[in-house]
């Protein structure tokens, strides 16, 4: 079970990836519009950013079809479409109140949403199922054409028909829990937003935080926080409130965190915790992303991982408390913060870099604290670990190679740490992490991986591990590909 929910996981990075496009976008057109109300480029680019915001139901259809499926072939993404079509066609409004011989305005609320992110995922992963399980089929010459990965969209229509009608009496009760669940949350106000901040935390290890955002940042129980600020709808002050409260956190909380990571690591080791804590930090204040410097320590010191999603919950709570707002297309770093600093539902933004500033102090003087008290194993505090090997992962090169870089030097160590060809069955990558199956867990040495520089390892089964490298794993995991027999 825990493997095909970090499956899921993995695929849903490839449709979130084009959000920051829709961020790019709205966000340019929301700034050009905060200067000059009403002018024309500002419209036109706030619009192609709500375009795609607008149809991130089909959008998780087609790219979960195609992270599920064997191959990642386009005939998959072709089966989520085509999918998603039938069955947000079968549960739309009209066809529901032809069904059931009643006007439109009296069809079940829950049918005027059929087409959000949950029926996307839901039709992503049926299509990928009907793609892996008939792309290899042969038919009969008279139906030959439609084999293979023709069929594939076929059996992907067939099945979605079917799914709509079990979907006809089963959505309105799935909507109306999760409807009740987001408006119980979002009813307790400024707290609720730091609950749902500390469960977002909380979940990250696992990639189920996925399915808590959808319940607030998507069109799921009508809250849709990104689609609404993105497009400078809503209301001020309360528009925002389940992203602004990231910001302090990922721009300022957790770049402390590495510094005191860092200031704490032992001084044989400081120069390869300083590169690894330097490229975390970045990473997480100018994009939002905060994997490398998460699994850095999640799983070495997971009671500071603790005290960050309970950090996290009070920024939520804090900033939704004053009403300070802002918002993102991708994740709450440097650039979504500026791209979205003029948009008109935006309140405030300038307080959340006041409220970073604390939880920078915060973040720093708590971690060090712990870290020396308790002697917690954080990066270059472990026996091994970065400097295993007395190897600096910013200047290592491989002996007796010629010409091989950084990236390839890396990608070696790392196959070689998870047992090469002999044990090594199946790789892949998600935004930040290797997915490594592997026959034999005691023939993978962690400590040579880590040796490599990445900022952890993380066994997630018998036969399934997770190497961390940061935004560069494609790279890595092309560089390994090349290396496997």
């Amino acid at each position: 079970m825990m493997k095909a929910l970090q499956r899921l996981g993995r695929a849903l990075m490839l449709p979130v990836a084009v959000l920051p496009a829709a961020a790019i976008l709205a966000g340019l057109g929301n700034w050009i519009l905060g200067f000059w109300d009403g002018n024309v480029v500002g419209v036109f680019l706030q619009m192609a950013g709500i375009a795609i915001l607008d149809h991130l139901g089909l959008l998780f259809a087609a790219g979960i079809a195609i992270g599920l499926s064997r191959d990642q072939h386009g005939a998959a993404a072709l089966s989520g479409v085509v999918g998603f079509l039938v069955v947000t066609t079968l549960l739309s409004t009209g066809t529901v109140a032809d069904i059931q011989g009643i006007e439109a305005d009296a069809v079940n609320a829950a049918f005027a949403h059929s087409d959000n992110v949950f029926i996307g995922i839901l039709t992503g992963i049926i299509a990928a199922s009907m793609y892996n399980r008939f792309s290899g089929v042969r038919l009969p010459d008279a139906l030959a054409f439609f084999s293979g990965k023709r069929l594939a969209p076929i059996m992907s229509a067939a099945s979605m028909v079917v799914a709509a009608a079990v979907l006809y009496f089963i959505w309105p009760v799935v909507y109306g829990w999760l409807v009740t669940f987001g408006t119980a949350i979002s009813n307790l106000g400024a707290t609720g937003a730091g609950i749902y901040g500390f469960f977002n935390r909380l979940l990250i290890p696992t990639g189920l935080h996925h399915a808590l955002n959808s319940v607030f940042w998507f069109d799921v129980a009508g809250i849709n926080d990104i689609g609404n600020f993105l497009a400078g709808e809503g209301t001020k002050g309360i528009t925002g409130m389940y992203q602004g409260g990231f910001f302090p956190i990922f721009m300022f909380g957790l770049p402390a965190a590495a510094l005191a990571m860092y200031h704490t690591a032992k001084t044989r080791q400081r120069k390869a915790a300083a590169s690894l804590m330097m490229a975390a930090a970045f990473a997480s204040f100018f994009t939002g992303i905060t994997e490398p410097l998460d699994f850095a320590y999640m799983f070495l010191a997971p009671v500071l991982y603790v005290i960050h999603a309970i950090l996290t919950g009070l920024s939520l709570f804090i900033a939704a408390s004053f009403g300070w707002t802002n918002g993102f297309g991708f994740s709450a770093g440097f650039v979504d913060f500026v791209l979205n600093f003029t948009n008109p539902v935006a309140n405030k933004p300038y307080m959340l870099l006041v409220q970073g500033l604390v939880f920078f102090v915060l973040y720093y003087a708590i971690f060090r604290f712990f870290i020396v008290k308790f002697n917690l194993q954080t990066p270059g505090r472990e026996e091994g670990g970065l400097a295993a090997e007395g190897i600096d992962a910013t200047t290592a090169e491989v002996p007796g190679v010629e010409g091989q870089d950084e990236t390839d030097w890396q990608a070696s160590l790392i196959y070689e740490g998870l047992g090469g060809d002999d044990n090594v069955t199946a790789i892949d990558y998600c935004t930040t992490r290797l997915r490594v199956e592997v026959k034999d867990m005691d023939k993978v040495d962690e400590e040579k991986i880590k040796s490599s520089g990445v900022p952890g390892v993380n066994i997630v089964g018998q036969h399934s591990i997770q190497v961390i490298v940061g935004t560069s794993v494609q790279f890595v995991a092309d560089a390994i590909r090349k290396i496997r027999k």
